[in-house]
């Protein structure tokens, strides 16, 4: 998966280890190659995308895909996709939900904080492999920074 002629940087934010093990295995089924950055609390993905100072700027001319779980241990993902998509720096980021959580109410509150696209865990292998293949297409006709 490219963007500009530049590798995507993957940054799975889900802290139950078979899970992420499961989706980074979906990952690689469905052909994409590209790096993945494991991260099993908020707090840290944040500081990962954001910087040090999360200001974002440390994520200027990075091309990233956020996979992200919304229960994690030390934030909620809606947090975490306020920040994200409040930010001049990374709004225009991709956003994958990825959650046990199939509640409307909640899904709809995704999609309106700016989430691309919500999967409901236990991952559907086809599903999954075509959101991603999705994905790739978006990145092949639009800018992510």
């Amino acid at each position: 998966m490219k963007a500009l002629g530049k590798e995507v940087t993957i940054v799975m934010v889900e802290d139950d280890e078979g899970h992420a093990r499961l989706i980074e295995k979906n990952i690689r089924r469905a052909g994409v190659n590209n790096e993945i950055i494991p991260f099993v609390n908020g707090g840290e993905a944040l500081t990962y995308i954001l910087g040090e100072d999360r200001s974002g700027k440390a994520s200027e001319g990075r091309y990233l895909l956020v996979l992200l779980d919304l229960n994690l241990p030390d934030m909620t993902g809606i947090d975490i996709l306020k920040q994200l998509k409040s930010n001049s720096y990374v709004k225009h980021l991709p956003v994958v939900i990825l959650t046990t959580t199939d509640d409307e109410a909640e899904i709809k509150r995704c999609y309106d904080l700016g989430a691309n696209v919500y999967i409901t865990k236990p991952v559907e292998y086809d599903s999954f492999a075509n959101a991603i293949r999705q994905l790739g297409l978006f990145f092949s006709v639009m800018q992510v920074s």
